[in-house]
């Protein structure tokens, strides 16, 4: 009798260690299961990473198509912004960045008139409440006015709701005061990160970046036509997004030759909403 005693004693003690060492396994699998589950919303908000990244270029030869980086690409293509078109046409795209009237806007449009060519215009919020008649005067003559924002700040160093506010006040005030609607963004210092071009997405903006620019916005820096002329003529490129600064009165002294130049070399300007990828 006390031999089964014993082994019935045994038996429970082994049942219950099993029971608890079961309990214990089946936690283990619960937890390593929520754990994967913290890592796929881990990666997934990584995907949309909030770090600052400045738009740059490396420039092709013999106008090839210049290197626009392979992280600058993806994210672009990701979401649908704009930066380069096809190379398969010999197409440019004409934009300004118009962050202050420096008194050479007017000149420009006269240009763009004269040769029949069509622009965007990224304006800020400073442009709009000083040139509001050269902003109509845009809208009027079929060129796109585009959002670079009220302040030009670093989109990536704001909240989702500084954005909101930066992007949608300019659009609003726009559309109140023309019955215009802004669709294209052009973030203010080309810095950017994955998730402001994300949610500027959800605001129903389009990013707009550029394969071609060059060191034209500093005003004490002008008086190098030549210079200007050669830094464009060098880097044309099919699908070319070329950005211009409004601000520069070597730009507007030399805008109806290069246009000439441009069209004699072949090319042909077209607007963003014919934007070809």
């Amino acid at each position: 009798m006390g031999n089964f005693c014993s082994w019935c004693n045994e038996t429970i003690i082994k049942i219950i260690v099993v029971f608890f060492l079961l309990m214990f396994i089946i936690f283990i699998i619960f937890v390593a299961g929520i754990s994967c589950n913290f890592q796929v919303i881990n990666v997934s908000n990584g995907a949309l990473s909030t770090k600052k990244i400045e738009w740059g270029i490396k420039r092709g030869k013999d106008h090839a198509q210049p290197d626009l980086g392979s992280e600058n690409l993806r994210i672009i293509n990701e979401f649908n912004g704009m930066a380069m078109g096809s190379d398969e046409y010999k197409y440019i795209y004409l934009t300004f960045d118009n962050g202050y009237e420096a008194g050479y806007t007017e000149q420009i449009l006269n240009v763009l008139k004269e040769n029949d060519v069509k622009a965007a215009f990224f304006i800020t919020g400073q442009y709009l409440k000083t040139s509001e008649d050269l902003v109509k005067r845009m809208i009027d003559e079929g060129h796109i006015v585009g959002n670079h924002t009220v302040n030009h700040k670093s989109m990536p160093s704001c909240t989702n709701e500084t954005i909101k506010e930066e992007v949608m006040s300019l659009h609003q005030s726009v559309y109140e005061k023309f019955n215009y609607e802004m669709k294209y963004m052009r973030p203010p210092k080309g810095e950017y990160s994955e998730a402001s071009i994300a949610y500027t997405n959800t605001l129903g903006y389009t990013t707009v970046m550029w394969s071609f620019a060059y060191d034209d916005w500093v005003e004490d820096n002008q008086g190098r036509e030549d210079y200007a002329k050669t830094k464009i003529y060098d880097n044309l490129h099919n699908g070319e997004i070329m950005l211009l600064h409004a601000t520069s009165k070597d730009n507007a002294n030399i805008l109806d030759e290069v246009i000439k130049e441009i069209k004699n070399q072949g090319y042909e300007f077209k607007s963003l909403d014919e934007f070809v990828r």
